[in-house]
C-alpha cells in the first residue's frame, strides 16, 4: 500500500494501526465478516496488545464495530448511511480542495498529473488494487497541499467507512465504466478556477459512491455472501 503511505510511524502500536488502517482502505476486510483480535494479531505477526489499541482507535473512527461476541467487523453499508457519508464528503472535500488551490504551483500540479497517470494506467489494466491506491493518493495529495489539519482527518474517517464496501463494488462491476473526474479537477487547477475544482470533486463523489443505489448495494452483498 505504498500509495497510501504517510509519515512513517515510530512505535509498534502506531505501525499496527497504520497497517490495519491501510488494510481497511484497500478493502482487505469484508463488511460484516467478523475477525478476532488474535486472528488479526496472527495476520500481522504481532502480539495482541498493540492490535487491541489499534482496533480501539479504528472503532472510535467508525471504521470497525465491536460485535456482541467480542469480535470486530467492518460495519455493513446501508443506502441511508452511504448517502449521508457522500453528502459529508462533498461538503468537506470540496472545501479542502478549494483551500489547497492557492498552494498549488507548477510542481504540485505536475505531481498530481503524475499520480493521475498511474490511476489511468490502473483503469486501463483493470488493476483494482493499484486504482484504489492511486485514487486515494490523488485526493489526499491534493487536499494535503492546503494543510487542512482539521478537515483531512474527518475526510479520512469517511473514506475508512466506505472503502471496504467500495472494494466489493469495484470487484463486482470492474473499472471499465468508472466515472473519473480527475482530469476535470486538474484542468480547473490549471485555470485557477475554484468553482471548477469544487464542481469536479463534487461530481467525482456523486458519480462514484454517490451513484450507487439499493439494487447495486443488494447485489454486491449477495455476491459477497455467496463467495464467503
Amino acid at each position: 500500500m505504498k500509495g497510501m503511505d504517510k509519515v512513517a510511524p515510530h512505535t509498534q502500536q502506531e505501525r499496527v494501526y497504520a497497517r490495519l488502517r491501510e488494510a481497511i482502505l484497500s478493502g482487505q476486510f469484508i463488511p460484516g465478516r467478523p475477525v478476532t483480535l488474535r486472528g488479526v494479531a496472527a495476520m500481522l505477526g504481532v502480539s495482541p496488545m498493540p492490535v487491541r489499541e489499534a482496533l480501539r482507535r479504528l472503532t472510535a473512527e467508525r471504521a470497525l464495530e465491536l460485535l456482541s461476541n467480542r469480535r470486530i467487523a467492518v460495519p455493513l453499508m446501508t443506502l441511508e448511511k452511504l448517502e449521508e457519508i457522500c453528502d459529508a464528503r462533498v461538503a468537506l472535500e470540496t472545501a479542502a480542495a478549494e483551500r489547497a488551490l492557492g498552494a498549488i504551483g507548477k510542481r504540485e500540479l505536475a505531481q498530481l498529473r503524475k499520480i493521475d497517470d498511474g490511476v489511468n494506467r490502473a483503469i486501463a489494466d483493470h488493476d483494482t488494487q493499484s486504482y484504489i491506491e492511486g485514487n486515494y493518493r490523488f485526493h489526499f495529495t491534493l487536499y494535503g497541499y492546503g494543510e487542512s489539519r482539521v478537515t483531512i482527518p474527518l475526510i479520512e474517517s469517511l473514506w475508512l467507512q466506505t472503502a471496504p464496501f467500495m472494494r466489493l463494488v469495484l470487484d463486482r462491476y470492474g473499472l471499465t465504466d468508472l466515472p473519473d473526474r480527475h482530469a476535470q479537477a486538474l484542468d480547473a487547477i490549471e485555470r485557477r478556477s475554484s468553482s471548477g475544482l469544487r464542481r469536479a470533486i463534487e461530481l467525482d463523489i456523486q458519480e462514484g459512491p454517490g451513484g450507487i443505489g439499493q439494487a447495486e448495494l443488494d447485489a454486491v452483498y449477495a455476491e459477497a455472501a455467496l463467495e464467503s
